[in-house]
């Protein structure tokens, strides 16, 4: 069978619509091949997301935004038509996330899927919009409170300046800098004197470390003290001695309640008044030995009988 040259002109035609609308359906991110559904969802801004970008669950692409475009002329909301797989299941509560793909890499799409018991997604579908701030809008979330603060404290500083330069004229700027000089000239005596101490110690470190030395042997004996004092029975020691003093506490009491020699002696006063009458006969006796010794001594060196005397110191005459 001759085929003719228009059926092979039509069949050519056909052929390059075919390709033309398959390649400009590539081109736009179709590839009608692939078994796939159409999936909607709303967002107030997209943030630069554009037609083709690869729609991701946890980071592996299931499909790709198809076209971006306003809900109606009196609404700002957009609309985002995305091409899923079908190979992949998920519930009609399954949101999609508009989130920044990367530092510098512009906004993406990715699905949350949700495993519950609603029925799966069909095309045609919308599903609930969500937004996921980037690194940019968290930097700026931060940085915009901080540069509040620092032109708070760049104004706090500038009006403290000019209350400074107000309050301190020329005269006190003067006396300010002789201050710092004069501080600088005691920081120098410091370093000085500094300097000479240090050659003190190095010149009588041998006389320090003997000093040194020899404090150290005396910490060594305090200490060595210190345990044997801590050895005495300091116990036993306190309780002697408070016996010693209730015994002498006795016998001051005995001394007071007339009991004993010693008592006696103390609160007995016909005691008292006899030793008093005593001690002044001896008194009178030894006065009297001095004003008549011949009295009481009566010695002879020829062997003669000794005289006798009477109380008025009289000789008293012998019997021949």
């Amino acid at each position: 069978m001759k085929i003719s040259r228009e059926v092979k002109t039509a069949i050519l035609a056909i052929l390059g619509i075919v390709l033309f609308i398959f390649g400009f359906s590539y081109l736009k991110g179709n590839n009608l091949l692939e078994d796939s559904i159409t999936l909607y969802t709303k967002y107030d801004n997209v943030e630069g997301l554009k037609p083709s970008t690869p729609v991701t669950v946890n980071g592996y692409a299931i499909g790709k935004v198809l076209d971006i475009y306003f809900e109606d002329e009196n609404s700002g909301i957009l609309i985002v038509e995305m091409s899923i797989d079908t190979k992949f299941k998920f519930s009609k509560n399954s949101k999609s996330e508009l989130f920044q793909n990367g530092f510098i890499g512009g906004k993406a799409i990715q699905i949350l899927p949700a495993y519950d018991n609603a029925p799966p997604v069909e095309s045609g579908d919308y599903l609930i919009s969500e937004t996921k701030e980037g690194v940019m809008e968290l930097v700026n979330e931060r940085l915009t409170p901080l540069q509040e603060k620092i032109e708070k404290v760049m104004s706090e500083t500038d009006t403290l300046l000019v209350g400074f330069n107000n309050t301190f004229d020329a005269k006190a700027q003067a006396d300010l800098k002789n201050s710092i000089a004069s501080l600088n000239a005691t920081v120098n005596s410091f370093n000085a004197t500094a300097k000479s101490l240090n050659g003190l110690i190095d010149t009588n470190k041998s006389k320090l470390d003997n000093t040194l030395s020899n404090f150290e042997k005396t910490s060594v004996n305090l200490s060595t003290m210190t345990d044997k004092m801590a050895q005495v029975d300091i116990a036993s020691t306190v309780q002697e001695l408070q016996a010693t003093i209730k015994k002498f506490d006795d016998v001051i009491a005995s001394v007071e309640n007339g009991q004993g020699s010693i008592g006696k002696l103390l609160k007995d006063e016909k005691l008292y008044t006899n030793l008093s009458g005593a001690s002044k006969q001896m008194e009178e006796l030894l006065e009297d030995m001095k004003l008549n010794p011949k009295r009481y001594v009566h010695f002879s060196l020829f062997g003669k009988k000794p005289k006798r005397y009477d109380a008025e110191g009289n000789e008293i005459e012998t019997k021949k």
